[in-house]
């Protein structure tokens, strides 16, 4: 079987690592990166607490043993289910099924303004383009010429309280508390201010009452002035338009309010479902197709239990490649459709931390709520089990040792071409292209 695998995040390695070296098996694993990136921890070489390379391990490298797995970097230009093609920038690939796991991206609801002013974290790339431009407004904030201008430079507005924005708020908030001061001496502190806005009721909104609570009066305590019930309705790179008229001065909006689907060119339009993604059966296959299945952020399965389709975090993926590997070896030995496996997410909890010695953490079964440093353990030791490679789980660990005493990062370095240039513009064709982003 001539199988080609779109995208190396969580489902895409996930699958290719489950047919690695199995007879009947021919894999392309096509990405338009040569690693893969544990998205988790962008917050933190966001935040000069991990270096990107902690947080990315080579493609090749995972399969160095497997007899049966190619790695092709490239871009994905259209899918030609007809054909049984797949058609890249280095050349046309056949198939004899096809699994896309291409991820999502940052959706920024069509407004041109925040795409062109806002910052995403939705890869490594990303993270550090965030990294050097928050080091870099400080470093500006130093030589201001006004105290409007020093204003705008020490105010940081984060859109959207889900995990990624609650972590990075606290991430920041904790900078703010134990490094900057003593980086920037000449600055006063006390001015910096932090916004995270949320437009539902509450942050953390898909876990626990408890949690978002609980997560809500953390940010709090660390200084963070959170803000529920308000959307953001534009920003010039100046000033950040609240749909109620408030004003606030920035100039660094984070945006973290929205993903949706990296869907390749090529899939019928009314098989997009909300959030851009992919309609499937039980068994991931892309409804109408033959041999063409979705995983991870991008598909959108329908269940009692999910109405609106499943969360899109990594588990999710990880599941669904699971089951996707299971019922390919039966394809593969012929095996009877009726011997197929469904789909059904066994959801072992969430977690999101908060700051330093804070996390908020719900179990299902049995229904159990924890917080504060119990759960900041328990999340750290679950996110160093989940990054590939000892290597990458010894640094990761070794920083947050360093962190962790020192109350000092070691990585607050500024790179000339990411801060001169932190939005480099994409035309339309690398838009459509980018496509078969990998972010999960």
């Amino acid at each position: 079987m001539k199988l080609i695998i779109l995208g190396g995040g969580f489902g895409g390695l996930r699958l290719a690592r489950k047919l690695s070296n199995r007879a009947g098996f021919d894999i392309t694993l096509i990405d338009r990166f040569n690693y893969h990136q544990f998205q988790p921890l962008f917050y933190q070489v966001a935040t000069a607490g991990l270096d990107a390379s902690n947080i990315s391990f080579p493609l090749r490298k995972v399969f160095q043993k497997s007899n049966n797995v190619k790695i092709r970097m490239a871009d994905v230009q259209q899918i030609q289910t007809e054909q049984k093609k797949v058609v890249t920038d280095i050349g046309i690939f056949d198939y004899d099924a096809l699994v896309i796991a291409t991820g999502a991206d940052t959706n920024f609801f069509g407004n041109a303004d925040l795409m062109a002013n806002a910052f995403p974290m939705k890869s490594t790339t990303e993270a550090l383009q965030l990294r050097h431009r928050l080091l870099g407004n400080f470093e500006e904030a130093v030589t201001a010429k006004t105290p409007k201008e020093l204003q705008q430079l020490m105010t940081i507005v984060i859109v959207g309280g889900g995990p990624t924005g609650v972590e990075l708020s606290g991430a920041i908030a904790d900078m703010k508390r134990f490094q900057l001061p003593k980086d920037f001496p000449e600055l006063d502190f006390d001015k910096m201010k932090i916004y995270l806005l949320e437009g539902t009721g509450k942050t953390l909104a898909n876990m626990s009452e408890s949690s978002s609570s609980q997560s809500k009066k953390y940010l709090e305590k660390l200084g963070v002035t959170v803000m529920i019930n308000t959307m953001l309705k534009d920003y010039d790179g100046e000033n950040v338009i609240l749909q109620n008229g408030e004003v606030i001065e920035s100039r660094l909006v984070i945006w973290a309010a929205g993903i949706k689907g990296n869907v390749p060119i090529g899939i019928n339009k009314d098989l997009i479902a909300r959030g851009n993604r992919i309609k499937v059966d039980n068994q991931c296959k892309v409804q109408g197709y033959d041999a063409v299945y979705a995983i991870g952020d991008v598909a959108y399965m329908e269940q009692e239990a999910w109405p609106n389709g499943h969360p899109q975090v990594a588990p999710v993926a990880m599941q669904m490649a699971d089951m996707l590997a299971n019922n390919l070896r039966r394809k593969e030995m012929k095996s009877d459709d009726t011997n197929m496996q469904q789909f059904f997410y066994k959801d072992k909890g969430s977690m999101a931390t908060v700051g330093r010695n804070l996390a908020v953490v719900d179990v299902p079964k049995p229904k159990l709520h924890f917080g504060g440093f119990f759960a900041w353990m328990v999340w750290m030791g679950l996110h160093l089990m989940l990054i590939l490679g000892v290597k990458n789980r010894f640094f990761v660990f070794s920083n947050w040792l360093y962190n962790y005493f020192t109350y000092d990062q070691n990585l607050r370095l500024i790179f000339k071409e990411f801060y001169s240039h932190p939005k480099p513009k994409t035309s339309a064709v690398q838009l459509q292209q980018s496509a078969t982003s990998t972010v999960v």
